[in-house]
């Protein structure tokens, strides 16, 4: 089992000093509901955010609150999440239900929710330097592509409205 998370740590080319905090960051509720990843996933999604808000705040200075915000909601919500979680492979990584076996597909959401959590284990691990270095790697092509926000129909109407 150590050899999979050597085996992870090289493709996020990140090691963790506290291994507890790794294996329940990849542990999903339905395999441990006590040592679950509920709680980093919760810290990630904060962490993700400051990350990246600030981030925004550098590369785009000139740019409106409310630019600023549609390119952060772009690139910090679940389907982000699950893409860049894709990219590290991290679903051969979760642990859930009967992973023994392996017999079924994980869910998208489960696999973003691990990637948000894992950003909460690295923070924990090894403080808001680095956590902030490996959140910049992996989301890097996005955000460089974030200039060009997408505004759904939506959301044109009720900022129409609102106006």
């Amino acid at each position: 089992m150590s050899s999979e998370f050597n085996k992870f740590e090289k493709i996020i080319n990140l090691k963790f000093k506290n291994k507890h905090l790794l294996i329940q960051s990849l542990t999903h509720k339905s395999y441990n509901s006590i040592q679950s990843n509920e709680k980093l996933e919760f810290l990630g999604d904060r962490v993700l955010g400051l990350v990246i808000s600030k981030k925004l705040l550098e590369k785009y200075p000139n740019d409106r609150e409310g630019s600023l915000d549609k390119k952060l909601a772009s690139l910090v919500n679940k389907k982000k999440c699950l893409e860049v979680a894709k990219s590290i492979n991290l679903e051969n990584f979760v642990f859930v239900g009967n992973s023994k076996k392996k017999i079924f597909k994980i869910e998208d959401k489960i696999i973003s929710d691990a990637c948000e959590s894992l950003i909460g284990a690295v923070y924990l691990d090894r403080g808001i330097e680095i956590v902030e270095k490996f959140i910049l790697e992996l989301w890097s092509k996005h955000i460089n592509s974030s200039g060009e926000t997408y505004v759904d129909s939506k959301t044109k109407l009720q900022e129409y409205s609102l106006k």
